[in-house]
């Protein structure tokens, strides 16, 4: 990263949108505002846990999905806001401070603190677009940005709010509405009557910055898989079991990383910056980033039951935790592959179908087995990636079209 002697100095008077000059990097506020990603994933992964059942499963994806969301918008924001001006890096300390206060009320957020978790959300979005549309009044068409984004998020605090006065189905319902209503917004380009949608000029992205993002982001999902690995173990047990279990979850997680990397995710920053249409990954990186960190959050629940799993057979719920997380990353993972090369390694597929056939075995064995039995899948496919690209040049993002 470059010394903050380095760095051009930030530009001073006009609106606090983008230049030339704003720096490439990640800020060191913006790894600042990523600790909070850390609690709040690993409250999701624990309620996953607590909670082990279809139902708990769909809360926990939507807190997931609105946790995710904030931080996706607020990446965009600095990816088309100078974040070294003093407005941005007051925009993202205060959002800061309300995915911090939304992330203590993950374990209620579907209980008594569902207004502390929506009516937050809500006012991070709104907030955002009130504190920027005066802020860029001295550019139009980057104030109607910022006004389409506005009223979307108006629409959808409906649902949100509501949601918060009611319980159980109807609030799981009404808040996948209202991120249904966020998502779409964002993959329509926010479409507004009399506004139109964002110009394909006002969707230009940084290739560097919003690459390096995504990619510490991910990093974060991992640090959730190793707090829960560090916390979780203890030695009830039989030692040898425990630790065979830990190495277990350890080796997992560093080939979630090994299989990210490889490749597409080494590449990502020249794909962006040498696609024909660089906007095109930034209205498909937050859905298959979701999808991967979806699947590390669950594989981090994974872990949690094998650390402290009785003897028997895998229930059926927890086969289909320990399991469906790897196969979720690997969907993911398969899409994103997808977005840098135009077409995807026969391992990822194959490593679904891997996961696929050995589900019923491991249902009359115990946990560790299953959880054994994720670990070769991954490193199946970890091994199929090192020995398609072993002895051969380095591979090129596909060419644009």
């Amino acid at each position: 990263m470059q010394s903050a002697s380095s760095e051009p100095a930030p530009r001073r008077g006009g609106p606090p949108t983008r230049h030339n000059e704003s720096p490439r990097r990640v800020t060191l506020l913006e790894l600042f505002f990523d600790l909070v990603y850390v609690v709040a994933l690993a409250l999701i992964s624990r309620g996953l846990v607590e909670q082990l059942d279809w139902h708990g499963a769909g809360q926990a994806l939507v807190i997931l999905a609105a946790i995710w969301w904030t931080w996706a918008i607020t990446t965009l924001v600095t990816d088309m806001y100078d974040p070294e001006r003093s407005e941005i890096k007051l925009l993202i300390s205060a959002v800061m401070f309300g995915t911090l206060l939304m992330t203590t009320a993950i374990p209620e957020a579907f209980g008594a603190r569902g207004l502390v978790f929506a009516g937050t959300y809500v006012a991070i979005h709104l907030g955002r677009g009130l504190f920027l549309m005066p802020a860029v009044r001295r550019d139009p068409q980057t104030q109607r940005r910022a006004a389409r984004i506005f009223i979307w998020f108006v629409v959808s605090a409906v649902p949100w709010i509501a949601g918060a006065f009611v319980s159980g189905n109807g609030r799981l319902t009404l808040w996948t509405l209202a991120l249904a209503i966020d998502y779409l917004g964002f993959r329509l380009a926010y479409p507004v009557p009399g506004l139109g949608v964002v110009p394909e000029a006002q969707r230009n992205v940084t290739a560097e910055h919003l690459a390096e993002r995504y990619q510490l982001f991910f990093i974060i999902a991992l640090g959730d898989a190793i707090l829960t690995i560090g916390t979780m173990f203890s030695l009830e047990r039989h030692e040898a079991e425990n630790i065979g279990a830990f190495s277990v979850a350890f080796a997992t997680t560093l080939l979630l990383w090994r299989i990210y990397v490889h490749k597409s995710g080494e590449l990502l920053p020249l794909a962006i910056a040498t696609a024909r249409e660089p906007s095109k990954f930034l209205f498909t990186a937050p859905y298959t980033h979701l999808l991967m960190v979806a699947g590390v959050v669950t594989t981090a629940a994974g872990f949690d039951l094998v650390l402290h799993a009785p003897e028997g057979r895998t229930p059926p719920a927890w086969a289909a935790v320990i399991l469906g997380g790897p196969a979720l990353f690997l969907l993911g993972r398969s899409i994103f592959e997808y977005e840098v090369f135009s077409r995807v390694s026969l391992s990822r597929p194959g490593g679904l179908l891997a996961l696929l056939t050995v589900a019923p075995a491991v249902l009359f064995l115990p946990a560790l087995f299953a959880a054994t039995a994720a670990m070769l899948v991954l490193a199946g496919v970890a091994i199929a990636d090192a020995r398609r690209s072993h002895g051969r040049p380095p591979e090129a993002p596909a060419p644009p079209h």
